[in-house]
């Protein structure tokens, strides 16, 4: 399947889906599911796989079991195309149009510890800094989880006390309902983004 751009058809789905989320809908849409959303992304994603590698696209079902919010459906569409485990590039399709991002969402303890040690070291910190202002400058909102106060072992006055709290560290950027998104002409865009993060992803691939 060649990508000719999400269809409004999947952006009403997710609408309706936010406020029925049930079986008995997605059993009804199940089809406006597969062609407007599912298909799309995954043309999407394979024109993009020569240059970025091959993409995850994320199961609709939430995983319900420890969580207190049991709507069964996820209310985006998600695409990861992996790096290193949990970094690398994302794609999402939702209500709220297309969003593009990458970075890293999780780590270990010993890839967290590695991640500190990099922002504190003066060279390797700076450049990331340095990665972090220029993206943020062309666009990008830079997100993730972070600590509350200064990670243990670290003075609170370090000089990049802001990247040193992340636990998570991500840029994105929301189309929304850009008219590019129903057209070709969304892989280029998407192949711009992730060409200007990759300077964040390699970053963060080389810890």
């Amino acid at each position: 399947m060649t990508f000719e751009g999400f269809p409004v058809a999947a952006l009403d789905f997710y609408d309706d889906l936010e406020v029925d989320n049930t079986k008995s809908f997605w059993e009804a849409h199940k089809a406006v599911y597969k062609e407007s959303v599912e298909a799309p992304m995954k043309a999407l994603t394979s024109a993009l796989e020569q240059e970025f590698g091959s993409a995850k696209i994320f199961r609709p079902y939430r995983d319900v079991r420890f969580a207190k919010d049991k709507t069964p459906y996820k209310t985006h569409q998600g695409a990861f195309v992996g790096v290193v485990p949990a970094t690398g590039w994302y794609l999402e399709l939702s209500a709220r149009g297309v969003r593009t991002g990458a970075g890293f969402y999780e780590a270990s303890g010993e890839r967290m510890a590695a991640f500190r040690e990099a922002v504190a070291e003066v060279k390797r910190g700076t450049q990331l800094a340095s990665i972090v202002k220029g993206l943020e400058q062309a666009g990008f909102e830079i997100g993730g989880e972070t600590l509350k106060t200064a990670p243990r072992g670290y003075d609170k006055e370090h000089v990049r006390i802001d990247l040193l709290r992340h636990k998570q560290l991500f840029a994105g950027r929301q189309l929304g309902f850009e008219p590019v998104i129903h057209t070709a002409q969304l892989v280029d865009v998407v192949r711009d983004d992730w060409r200007r993060l990759r300077p964040l992803v390699d970053w963060l691939a080389a810890l």
